[in-house]
């Protein structure tokens, strides 16, 4: 167990983080260092799931607003998530993590359907579980999902990779007084609009008193010096202090 007592985690991650400099797609050298980041957490003792987006390859919005009907252009990013799965999974296991793919859509041929006990019998045997094709509906982001599978498993704490170190009160690239906040509470990310994640998840996690964590995945071994309390991140939880 982790020094801040974090016994099992879910990662979110966009699918953006996976394409690196290109303009699409995956750029392996990003896939195979995140497999890193993953698989020194799991060295400390951490039990692992991840949810990954799909917006690498299709975000259902850019869809529907190009004139096709919402519910499929969703279902379209889905199954872009569950290829950015198989992704990570084969990096996850060419550096010796066991990892089971888990979709909210059967596909059976490629991965296993999601069943909640299976999945937390998989990480009590430390293997990663990553959660593919969001929650299996249209109109439920993979913010959302994550949420929904960190509250479904148990976890201590759902951690957030971005490209900045934590929360700002704008966009730190484009605005240089941004602030940055060590601790926020559920409803001041909220009531501030601050765009964390979508409200839905922000108010899953605030229900089921699980803490989101903020840090930046740029940074190697970022995420390990997340869960051991040592880098740099926000913390959002229902109290301040």
């Amino acid at each position: 167990m982790t020094p801040d007592g974090y016994r099992r985690v879910l990662l979110k991650l966009s699918g953006e983080a996976l394409m690196g400099e290109r303009e699409f797609g995956l750029d392996p050298a990003i896939v195979t260092r995140i497999a890193g980041e993953v698989k020194a957490v799991i060295d400390l003792g951490v039990q692992v799931c991840l949810v990954i987006g799909g917006g690498n390859i299709f975000r259902g919005m850019s869809g529907a607003a190009s004139g096709m009907e919402r519910a499929t252009a969703d279902y379209m990013g889905m199954l872009g998530t569950v290829m950015n799965s198989l992704a990570l999974q084969s990096a996850l296991e060419r550096i010796g993590v066991d990892t089971r793919v888990q979709s909210a859509i059967s596909m059976q041929s490629v991965c296993e359907p999601y069943i909640r006990r299976r999945a937390i019998r998989h990480m009590e045997k430390h293997r990663a579980v990553i959660f593919a094709a969001g929650t299996g509906n249209p109109f439920f982001t993979t913010d959302t999902a994550a949420a929904l599978r960190a509250s479904e498993m148990g976890c201590d704490a759902l951690l957030k990779a971005t490209k900045v170190d934590g929360v700002y009160s704008a966009d730190p690239h484009l605005h240089k007084d941004a602030v940055r906040y060590e601790r926020l509470t559920y409803l001041d990310v909220l009531s501030r609009d601050l765009k964390v994640m979508d409200a839905a998840a922000i108010s899953l996690a605030r229900e089921n008193h699980i803490p989101i964590l903020v840090f930046s995945l740029l940074k190697p071994g970022g995420f390990a010096e997340t869960i051991s309390g040592t880098g740099r991140f926000t913390i959002i939880t229902e109290a301040e202090g």
